[in-house]
């Protein structure tokens, strides 16, 4: 188990690379992390995430009362308690505005397609979260039908939030949602994606659970990028050849 500084310097470095990425701009965007005493670490409100030092965050009880008497929690606290309440296994939430993702969610439009052998692989289908006010108890409730099931959910006309056993995984998904959205669009405007069958994906899937070991979820994450790549050449090698038969 981490140590709260380690925990806190987690994530001020992952608010640092929303910024230097373009996820966030101004003082959009929140992270937060579980402590090992059960409490919440969260970034400040109205706080450029470029500029976020560890002094910055905000400690609070699984139940929202504050621990930290100095600094005002973001005003997503709710949505991020929501999260944990729901998700035992989840120690750390990502919240962002990346441009395409957050395009597809303005445009009320699931990432959905089985594009990427790496997306349904690592996160599965990205769900859209029904539109909710941002920063009252609607954004929590319009997660409900999604948080138990998905890792990455888009909220409509506002962003994207992750989830993950660390601060660093929950980042990483925020990465390959912004990707896939950005590969998508850039499929459209070429004329539409070819999105796999469920023939390859059941293939991909079941060359996968070889290679790595079970998950309660049903996409595994814990393949090497590697192995990954390796299957993507074995199912797109098996396409290739029946279309030349």
């Amino acid at each position: 188990m981490l140590s709260r500084h380690e925990i806190a310097s987690h994530i001020v470095l992952a608010c640092h690379r929303l910024y230097e990425r373009g996820f966030v701009t101004a003082t959009d965007g929140n992270i937060s992390a579980r402590l090992a005493n059960g409490n919440i670490l969260i970034t400040p409100t109205s706080l450029n995430k470029g500029q976020v030092a560890e002094t910055d965050l905000v400690e609070v009880t699984a139940s929202g009362a504050l621990i930290t008497l100095s600094s005002t929690p973001s005003s997503e606290l709710s949505m991020h308690l929501f999260v944990y309440k729901q998700r035992p296994d989840v120690r750390a939430v990502v919240h962002a505005h990346p441009s395409h993702a957050t395009g597809f969610a303005a445009a009320r439009m699931p990432l959905s397609t089985a594009l990427l052998p790496e997306v349904i692989l690592g996160l599965g289908t990205i769900p859209l979260a029904e539109y909710a006010t941002p920063s009252t108890d609607e954004v929590p409730a319009s997660l409900a039908p999604h948080v138990k099931e998905a890792n990455a959910v888009l909220l409509a006309n506002h962003g994207v939030v992750t989830f993950g056993a660390t601060v660093e995984e929950a980042f990483f998904r925020m990465e390959k949602v912004e990707h896939a959205a950005h590969i998508l669009f850039v499929a459209r405007m070429l004329g539409g994606e070819k999105t796999l069958t469920e023939a390859e994906i059941a293939r991909l899937k079941a060359a996968a659970q070889e290679k790595g070991s079970p998950k309660e979820r049903p996409f595994l994450t814990d393949i090497s990028e590697q192995s990954v790549k390796q299957l993507i050449r074995e199912v797109l090698g098996e396409k290739l050849k029946s279309t030349d038969r």
